[in-house]
């Protein structure tokens, strides 16, 4: 071998190339000649790598790649002397680490999962403690001591529920424990869901079962009874004269029907989405519908409570007021935190109405003008509330001279200006106007006190009259602000004297 071969290796590298093609060719044209078997060897043998078909062909490996491959191996021993020693131990440090992890056995993590508890299937053996206090057998005679025989001259049952102290059921045979001369049952605060026992109590005539959990109105009623008296059949629905079933789940109303003599009724906080089943009460004078979802103030049922005085409907979602044209004799109508945008249909209550409580509604100045509302000249009105409304100014109240008291806070009353229509109810005592932007003035009770004279509160506190402590608080009654300033004095000196005698007093002892 020449030097110049060793030195350039370019032409016997262009020479293997030609012939790796040759014998390439030549495969290709043999395997066309041969079955698939003879194809596949022809094919392994194009697949030898170059150096080793030359090393095949001169009988020892071509000296170039002889050559490059010292090269190779010389370049990087000199790579391998010119790295710094910080380096060497960072490749030493990292084989190590290398070979650590391979050498590191696998952990398998196996999740063990404890065997079912049996005590689950044991649900009869269960503790009284470990059941819900909703789900516990409790009646009256439970929970308090009833004398046997029971007294027949006791007419009335009172128990509220405490806690570990609640009646979950009233019991058919109530009435072998109670007298049968029972007038008032009050069972308050319980967690009863079934209204049983009191058919069987003729003589009732309240019955209070406020904050229970009862979902309908039950055992009013015996209907006909078979000793051929009349004068027992319906009892004692007939008999009731007030009825409070308020804070429970009752969806239905129309039991009620029953009980014709009925004066006061109280089924707020239910879930009634209907008034039904009081068109016939016509001696009904209050009822609380509170708390409910009613959208509609039904006139076919409201018309025929002639004698109503109150009406309380708030917490609804009633829109518009109506179906009270023919309650003449109500004092009292509620009908806040519902949907209502103006005040209508008020012409049968000129007379009569004496409270109107609209709260939380979004009624403006325009709604409240409307010409079967507030508009109308109201004989007996004393006293609205419309806090929490659209109201700009007080125009709407400017012809109702009987009101003692006005709640119009949380509105958009912004200047004084916009109260001076107030400035003509010589009866007005307390006005409530705060949050509202004219209550940021700085002379805010002085200026309300100019424009109504005599206002004794504005907001929660007292004007020209004694304080918490004693003293006189400024506002419009018309003195002398120096004459209260010396009955001030007066009462300060009289307290500090009162003081010195008394301390005095007790060194002597």
């Amino acid at each position: 071998m020449t030097s110049e071969t060793v030195n350039d290796p370019q032409p016997q590298i262009a020479d293997a190339d030609e012939k790796t093609d040759s014998a390439l060719n030549n495969a290709i044209a043999d395997a066309d000649n041969s079955d698939a078997a003879d194809a596949d060897e022809a094919k392994e043998e194009v697949a030898v790598k170059p150096e080793e078909k030359m090393q095949q062909q001169h009988g020892s490996v071509a000296p170039f790649l002889i050559d490059t491959a010292e090269s190779l191996k010389t370049n990087d021993a000199a790579t391998e002397d010119k790295k710094g020693p910080e380096e060497e131990a960072a490749t030493a440090s990292s084989n190590t680490e290398s070979e650590e992890v391979k050498e590191e056995p696998k952990q398998v993590i196996k999740k063990v999962v404890p065997p079912l508890p049996l005590d689950w299937t044991k649900m009869a053996e269960c503790n009284e403690e470990d059941i819900s206090p909703a789900d516990a057998i409790r009646y009256p005679w439970d929970v308090m001591e009833f004398p046997l025989p029971p007294d027949q001259s006791e007419t009335h049952l009172t128990i509220v529920g405490t806690a570990g102290q609640k009646i979950t059921r009233m019991g058919s045979n109530l009435c072998d424990y109670v007298s049968q001369n029972l007038t008032h049952l009050v069972l308050r605060s319980h967690l009863i869901r079934t209204m049983e026992g009191v058919s069987k109590l003729k003589h009732l005539e309240l019955l209070e079962l406020y904050d229970n959990m009862i979902d309908e109105i039950t055992d009013l009623s015996a209907g006909e009874v078979d000793n051929g008296d009349e004068e027992d059949d319906g009892l004692p629905a007939k008999n009731l004269r007030v009825l409070d079933i308020s804070y429970n789940v009752i969806r239905d109303m129309n039991p009620i029907s029953q009980c014709l003599n009925l004066q006061e009724l109280y089924i707020a906080q239910n879930k009634i989405k209907s008034i039904r089943g009081i068109g016939q009460l016509t001696q009904l004078r209050k009822i609380d519908l509170g708390a409910n979802r009613i959208r509609v103030m039904e006139e076919e049922e409201l018309s025929g409570l002639i004698n109503l005085e109150e009406l309380w409907l708030g917490k609804n979602k009633i829109e518009h007021i109506g179906g009270i044209s023919k309650l003449t004799k109500l004092r009292r109508l509620d009908v806040q935190s519902n949907r209502l945008t103006s005040i209508e249909n008020l012409e049968g209550q000129v007379d009569t109405l004496e409270e109107l409580y609209l709260a939380h509604n979004g009624i403006d100045v325009e709604g409240a003008k409307c010409p079967t509302g507030l508009a109308l000249p109201f004989k007996q009105l004393n006293t609205i509330d419309m806090s929490r409304n659209r109201l700009t100014d007080t125009s709407p109240f400017a012809h109702l001279t009987s009101l003692n008291e006005l709640w119009i806070s949380g509105n958009d009353i912004k200047t004084f200006d916009d109260v001076e229509y107030i400035r003509s109810l010589v009866e007005l005592d307390g006005v409530y106007l705060e949050y509202n932007p004219v209550a940021s003035d700085f002379e805010y009770r002085k200026k309300l006190v100019e424009i109504v004279p005599n206002l004794t509160q504005i907001d929660a506190t007292m004007v020209g009259g004694i304080g918490q402590h004693g003293y006189l608080t400024g506002g419009g009654s018309g003195e002398n602000l120096l004459e209260r300033m010396r009955q001030m004095q007066e009462q300060v000196i009289q307290k500090a004297a009162a003081e010195t005698e008394a301390s005095g007093s007790k060194e002597n002892e």
